[in-house]
């Protein structure tokens, strides 16, 4: 009477264990493909940050010195912003401190009122002093207005940033298609580490 009951058992046991066998070789053959992903991400996320620097230093030429000057320097190269009466937006980028990517982090934000379509724009936020730069990074989710402002830079007509703009501790420039967006805020815009 058990002799059909235990070859049930040996049944069920060698498909769990061919199955078990299945996942193993399923996470060690994608395994090196999930890495070789992350680094090709990396590279290209790398390539779009230099870029979104370079199209800042053509747009305001005085912004490279700030840049050098800062305590770290957060990129998002692309946010993309999409609504209809409430919208939302989101892009990933880097903070680089003297010149070298140290963490990667999420741009999420929301708004309400007229608004319709997509968009999306480049934003460079600089953190003047270590101060500023270490509370940024040391908040588990960092919101602009909240926990500090950005000044936005107001760029003059001979393409000078703004002097008193240029003294604040946190310095924030948007980019769109073409050139330098003014007039825009990046209040309530939160920032995560990835």
């Amino acid at each position: 009477m058990n002799r059909p009951h235990q070859g049930l058992h040996f049944t069920v046991a060698a498909l769990a264990l061919a199955l078990a066998g299945a996942g193993i070789t399923g996470c060690t053959t994608t395994g090196p493909s999930a890495k070789a992903d992350t680094v090709v991400a990396n590279d290209q996320m790398e390539t779009n940050v230099d870029a979104t620097l370079s199209r800042l230093y053509e747009a305001a030429p005085s912004s490279r010195q700030l840049v050098e000057r800062a305590a770290g320097v957060l990129v998002f190269p692309s946010v993309l912003n999409v609504g209809l009466v409430v919208g939302g937006e989101h892009g990933k980028g880097v903070l680089r401190v003297g010149g070298r990517t140290v963490e990667q982090y999420a741009h999420t934000g929301g708004s309400v009122g007229l608004q319709a379509g997509a968009q999306t724009r480049a934003e460079i936020v600089l953190f003047m002093t270590p101060d500023s730069l270490a509370k940024f990074r040391a908040s588990k989710g960092w919101t602009a207005g909240a926990d500090a402002t950005i000044a936005v830079a107001h760029i003059g007509a001979n393409g000078m940033i703004d002097t008193e703009t240029a003294k604040q501790p946190i310095v924030g420039f948007v980019l769109n298609n073409t050139g330098l967006m003014a007039g825009v805020s990046l209040q309530g815009a939160k920032f995560s580490r990835l």
